[in-house]
């Protein structure tokens, strides 16, 4: 039975499903039915939609087509007429702006140069498009019309506002004292700003649109002017305020220098004069007549070139930074070495001229006038760097004229030198012109001071000497080995000197006073070189120049002393009796010893006498050579005197004992000196 069951439910179970089963089919059946409807449907629809698309767009192409046309054309119709007013506008180019062309660009400089780029269009349009048009003429004309204006503005511009630099702005630019307080980097303003600005602006366009360099000629022979005067300036301002306390020095150093007053006062650049060099002038110039005044004024015309050399170091870098804002990049060099030009070849004229006339002055043995190549020469190497910097670039025959100038002051320098040193050796003046008291002799004080401004240009002078050395060493030579010549050349100077000296001594009758003649020079020109520190420049070849000295010193003093034996002589007890109180003499002894007394008497008043006019102007040596002499001779006096003077030789002792020991002492110490 239960099994049964089971069967019978499972069964039902088993019905159940497959009825639900089949329904679930018949629901697909009916949907799928569905589905194939609204696809037909819908093909049906999509049919009907692509053929009204088919008729539509058979319908609107080609009213795009006819509306795209139509777009283009309008297009055209634009173009064209934005072309026509385009080219209407280039025929009303000349008319719009001949006006503002013929007035100028004075004070409407920027509408200019706009009128000018509608000007230069027009023509650039009418040369392409139509070149037969005689608005091409118009405004072709009125463009050179402008261009001839700016041209002209630019030439007037830069005459009115191009004017010298001051005197005094120069010197504070040029001045080396590093205690006065100046700009590190003072800068010229040539042209004011707003000047500046606008020349720049015409100077592009003059070269961007106008093919023209005209201007470029223009612009340097306007600034070379103003360069020229400004130095020419300087140059007359130190005529005009020179004076012998100073140089005009700009009012800022000068009330610079007021406040502080313990400060240095300013160098001049390479001035190396002093009175030292003034008084050799002088005294060299004694020979050829009074000077009158004219070493003050070479004095001022060599500080004056000295300075205008460095103004125009200065001024040249100024007009170079000037020009570099104005002119073009690859015309500067060549605009600069025009502009230059006038101002260089003055001052190489000048300096020919000094160098000219300082030969001519050699000719006539004066000199003095190398004192003018010293400092000069000695600035230009100086300053030769800073010229080779601003002459960069510049043509070579540009480049050379300052090395030229130099090569000529060192080869007439080097002359000088040299015929200085021959003169020395030949100089003529013998009995007219030494010295009656043997003092020291003027070509000796006149060697001396030419050699001691030898110390303040070693280097310009070593070289002036080294530059005439055609040796292999010379080619290339050093400091040492310039200083080498130089002290080779003052032991000549010093040898010739020394020849001529002991020709000059024999003119003397007196072998004692040329002896003293000798001693006072020797002595003079040992002092001279150990006071001015030129013996060490003499150690430098000569090792034993001072002992040399020395012994030709000491050897006049004995020669010298040689001029007493004869007064010694009757001092001597030789072939005299034997003194002793209350012995009779013999006649003929009491008249050798009258005459002893007698001789020495006779000849201590005439030496003295005669060499009390006599000079040794060395106080040190003077006191030596009396002390040393009245020793030798109070001792030899005082031993005769103490020997015969209670000897009954006479019956007038007074009149041969004339002199006591501190009296002939005295009358020593008057040697020498005229006013005693």
């Amino acid at each position: 039975m239960i099994p049964s069951e089971e069967a019978s439910a499972r069964r039902r179970e088993i019905e159940a499903k497959l009825k639900q089963e089949e329904e679930t089919l018949s629901f697909i059946r009916e949907s799928l039915e569905k589905s194939d409807q609204l696809t037909k449907n819908m093909v049906s629809i999509l049919s009907s939609f692509e053929s009204r698309l088919m008729k539509l767009e058979n319908s609107i192409i080609p009213v795009h087509k006819q509306t795209e046309n139509l777009q283009r054309l309008q297009e055209n119709v634009e173009k064209t007429l934005s072309c026509l007013d385009h080219v209407i506008g280039y025929y009303h180019v000349a008319k719009d702006t001949e006006k503002i062309i013929k007035e100028g660009p004075t004070g409407r400089l920027e509408e200019y140069l706009g009128c000018m780029a509608r000007i230069q269009k027009a023509v650039e349009y009418f040369q392409d498009n139509n070149p037969d048009s005689p608005e091409l003429n118009r405004v072709k004309s009125l463009f050179e019309r402008g261009k001839e204006s700016l041209e002209s503005e630019f030439r007037s511009l830069l005459t009115r506002h191009t004017k010298p630099v001051p005197p005094i702005l120069i010197l504070d630019l040029i001045s080396g004292d590093d205690e006065i307080e100046t700009p590190e980097d003072m800068i010229l303003e040539h042209l004011p700003e707003s000047v500046l600005q606008d020349i720049v602006r015409i100077s592009l366009w003059l070269v961007e649109f106008g093919r023209n360099q005209d201007f470029m000629n223009v612009y340097y022979q306007i600034r070379s002017s103003q360069l020229d005067r400004s130095i020419k300036g300087l140059k007359e301002h130190f005529r005009k305020n020179s004076s012998s306390t100073g140089i005009p020095y700009s009012p800022a150093i000068q009330n610079k220098r007021k406040d502080t007053p313990t400060k240095k006062p300013i160098k001049r650049p390479g001035h190396e004069h002093d009175l030292r060099v003034k008084h050799l002038s002088d005294t060299l110039n004694d020979k050829h007549g009074p000077a009158a005044g004219r070493d003050d004024v070479l004095d001022i015309e060599i500080d004056a070139y000295i300075h205008c050399v460095s103004a125009f170091v200065k001024l040249a870098q100024s007009e170079y930074q000037l020009l570099t804002e104005i002119i073009p990049e690859h015309h500067q060099k060549k605009t600069f070495d025009s502009l230059i030009q006038e101002s260089l070849d003055n001052l190489m004229i000048e300096g020919d001229n000094i160098v000219s006339a300082a030969r001519k002055a050699i000719i006539r043995h004066d000199y003095s006038a190398v004192l003018t190549i010293f400092p000069i020469l000695r600035h230009l190497k100086q300053t030769k760097p800073e010229f080779d910097q601003v002459l960069q670039g510049t043509a070579a025959s540009t480049k050379n004229k300052l090395p030229g100038l130099i090569t000529s002051m060192e080869t007439t320098g080097a002359k000088a030198l040299e015929d200085f040193a021959d003169n020395i050796k030949n100089d003529p003046d013998k009995e007219y012109n030494m010295p009656k008291d043997g003092t020291v002799h003027e070509l000796t004080s006149n060697a001396i001071l030419f050699l001691q401004q030898l110390l303040d240009f070693q280097e310009t002078a070593g070289a002036m000497l080294a530059s005439q050395e055609t040796s292999s060493s010379a080619s290339s030579y050093s400091s040492e080995f310039s200083r080498r010549l130089l002290s080779t050349y003052i032991c000549k100077v010093l040898g010739n000197l020394q020849l001529n000296l002991l020709s000059k001594s024999r003119v003397y009758e007196d072998p004692a006073l040329s002896a003293i003649f000798l001693h006072n020079n020797y002595n003079y020109i040992l002092k001279s070189l150990e006071k001015s520190e030129l013996i060490h420049l003499v150690a430098v070849t000569q090792k034993e120049a001072e002992e040399s000295y020395r012994k030709h010193i000491d050897q006049q003093l004995k020669i010298y002393q040689r001029s007493w034996l004869k007064v010694m002589e009757y001092l001597s007890v030789e072939n005299l009796p034997t003194s002793s109180q209350g012995a009779k003499l013999k006649d003929k002894e009491r008249t050798m010893i009258k005459e002893r007394f007698k001789g020495f008497n006779d000849g201590l008043e005439e030496l003295c006498k005669i060499q009390k006019a006599w000079a040794i102007p060395d106080t040190e040596q003077r006191d030596k050579i009396r002390q040393d002499q009245k020793k030798i001779v109070r001792e030899a006096y005082g031993a005769f005197l103490q020997r015969y003077s209670h000897v009954p030789f006479t019956k007038n002792p007074e009149k041969y004992i004339k002199y006591r020991v501190e009296q002939v002492g005295e009358m020593i110490e008057k040697l020498f000196d005229t006013s005693a």
